[in-house]
């Protein structure tokens, strides 16, 4: 059997990276899937493929700061697929960088929305959903960034991750004892859109930070997200897994 035969599954940020390539393993694994982005095109897209494997998949584009898009997911869930199993909630952002003297308060409530506000809200409706089939895997993206190092110019963001955190520990405790577990994934470097590399030099220094002097490819982070999607973390909750390569202890 698939690990996550039988699943119905939520992945946000599903556009591109991280997400797309969650969405396409857990498809590989039986889930039935309801992927999450702002864009329908690149949404679109994933669903095709994911048909094409013969797995299932209805795309909701909308934005993670919306509470009715929130809800939305959730209820197409349902009615599409029967319930809720598993929600890899992804999406997020780094926002404008620099200083906090020279932030402007939007900038930091933006970036607060988008990566913790977001997840609250998302939890919010997922749980009871998740309650109703009597249990399942509530996942958080959060960073090493803001739990094991300060990086310059991210303040806003370094908050937002570090909150992830702490929402992980307070909602697996409030929610075990109900079969919910709660746990938030910490990639490091991966080589997704969004780490854009101005030149070769800077790609090198970041891969530099990283014990494995590397950083990953989405489809390792998503093999992380599929541990704690499925019951191989049947003993696993209130946890920071980090899928860092190393980043948060290499001092080389």
């Amino acid at each position: 059997m698939l690990a996550l035969t039988n699943k119905v599954a939520i992945v946000t940020g599903a556009s591109s990276g991280i997400g797309r390539a969650t969405a396409l393993l857990f498809a590989r694994e039986g889930a039935k899937l309801i992927v999450a982005g702002r864009r329908q095109a690149e949404l679109d897209a994933l669903v095709a493929e994911i048909a094409e494997e013969g797995g299932e998949a209805v795309a909701l584009a909308g934005d993670v700061n919306d509470e009715t898009h929130a809800k939305a997911l959730v209820e197409l869930a349902q009615a599409r697929f029967g319930g809720l199993d598993v929600a890899f909630n992804n999406a997020g952002a780094v926002g404008p960088m620099g200083p906090v003297s020279d932030m402007p308060r939007k900038t930091w409530e933006d970036v607060l929305d988008t990566n913790l506000t977001s997840a609250f809200l998302a939890a919010k409706h997922q749980i009871p959903a998740l309650l109703a089939r009597g249990g399942g895997s509530l996942i958080f993206t959060s960073s090493f960034v803001g739990v094991t190092a300060g990086m310059p110019g991210m303040a806003a963001y370094a908050a937002a991750k570090a909150g992830l955190v702490g929402l992980t520990q307070v909602l697996a405790a409030e929610y075990g004892r109900e079969g919910i577990r709660v746990n938030a994934l910490l990639p490091g470097g991966t080589d997704t859109p969004a780490a854009t590399f101005k030149t070769a030099d800077e790609r090198a220094f970041v891969e530099g930070l990283h014990a494995l002097k590397r950083i990953a490819r989405p489809e390792e982070i998503a093999r992380s997200a599929l541990y704690l999607a499925s019951d191989a973390s049947s003993f696993t909750t209130g946890t920071a897994l980090f899928a860092d390569g190393g980043v948060s202890i290499n001092r080389t």
